[in-house]
């Protein structure tokens, strides 16, 4: 059976990676919203409908570290121009367990299906639910390939006391699965936020969204 693209994050979840092989695996893309590049160490994966021979041209024409091809940036422009999506910026992904017992902060779901927060999960994820404590937001959604994301926004005046540390902590206690979140690298203090609420860096990655 051909491996997928949720084989993988399944895989990685559990702590089992792709062979540090400098290779890249190239896999179909688990819907239409999504296609992409994730790089574990020393090993990428594309997941795209695009010919995987073209990519595979594509990365062997990169004047770079064949490690660094996947991630290059002009082979994400190519990549990009290609499949005629748009794209963000490369995120550091990191991945958290699920925690038994009851979350360490009073959360209060949102019902609302209007909040902005709710709004703006619904145009990249599914099944999403969002709850909110005293200056913050905690959104739950079904991204790529079906996993469990989630994101978390603390309000400005409430900042640097600890409160999104114990949303995304939180969040751990609400799930039964994995639970996955993209996060900028020049974000530090959303990555410190999330290491310390045990969450395990992955790898990176960039998404390529439908237009």
């Amino acid at each position: 059976m051909a491996q997928t693209l949720r084989d993988i994050l399944d895989a990685a979840a559990r702590g089992v990676f792709p062979p540090a092989d400098g290779r890249t695996t190239v896999v179909p893309q688990p819907s239409h919203r999504n296609a992409g590049v994730l790089a574990f160490t020393a090993h990428s994966v594309v997941f795209t409908d695009e010919d995987p021979a073209w990519v595979y041209d594509s990365l062997r024409a990169m004047e770079c570290d064949a490690l660094a091809a996947p991630m290059n940036p002009r082979f994400l422009a190519a990549l990009t121009e290609r499949t005629g999506r748009m794209c963000e910026t490369v995120d550091a992904v990191l991945v958290g367990s699920p925690l038994p017992g009851e979350p360490p902060l009073a959360l209060k779901e949102i019902e609302d299906a209007g909040h902005p927060r709710i709004r703006y999960a619904r145009g990249r994820r599914d099944e999403v639910r969002a709850w909110t404590a005293q200056g913050g937001v905690l959104v739950m959604g079904r991204g790529v390939a079906g996993r469990l994301e989630v994101s978390v926004e603390v309000d400005e005046d409430v900042r640097h006391r600890g409160l999104g540390r114990l949303l995304v902590t939180a969040a751990r206690h609400l799930v039964g699965e994995p639970l996955w979140v993209q996060v900028a690298p020049g974000n530090a203090r959303s990555v410190r936020a999330f290491q310390a609420a045990g969450y395990r860096p992955v790898g990176a990655e960039l998404l390529l969204l439908a237009r």
